[in-house]
């Protein structure tokens, strides 16, 4: 395993949290100086300490251990269903076209930066 890099992952949703490192030492109850010692991969993170970083920061530990998370399509097309089952009908529709502009745009976007 690469801590490093587990550190850096950890780092980069914290700060996207806004959070400082002690407030997030904090959430998951061990010190400031572990948490440091963490995000700079200087020490082995227990599996508790893993889960109670990524509930705190409310990612999944997949997102902290690898740079693309195993079975992220899968993982995605199951909070997506989440997302959809709490709209109506007239949602559904309205993100529909919403998703199939957005995909017309990236496709757009992709075969000119190939053609480039």
């Amino acid at each position: 395993m690469d801590y490093y890099r587990i550190g850096q992952r950890i780092r980069k949703f914290r700060k996207a949290y806004k959070l400082s490192q002690e407030q997030l030492a904090e959430k998951v109850g061990i010190s400031t100086t572990h948490m440091s010692h963490i995000e700079t991969g200087n020490t082995k993170l227990s599996l508790s300490v893993l889960v109670g970083i990524a509930d705190a920061l409310c990612v999944q530990t997949d997102e902290l251990l690898y740079d693309v998370p195993r079975n992220s399509k899968t993982v995605l097309k199951g909070e997506l269903a989440e997302l959809l089952d709490s709209c109506s009908v007239r949602d559904m529709y309205i993100l529909m076209d919403i998703v199939r502009a957005v995909k017309v745009s990236l496709d757009k976007h992709h075969e000119t930066k190939v053609n480039e």
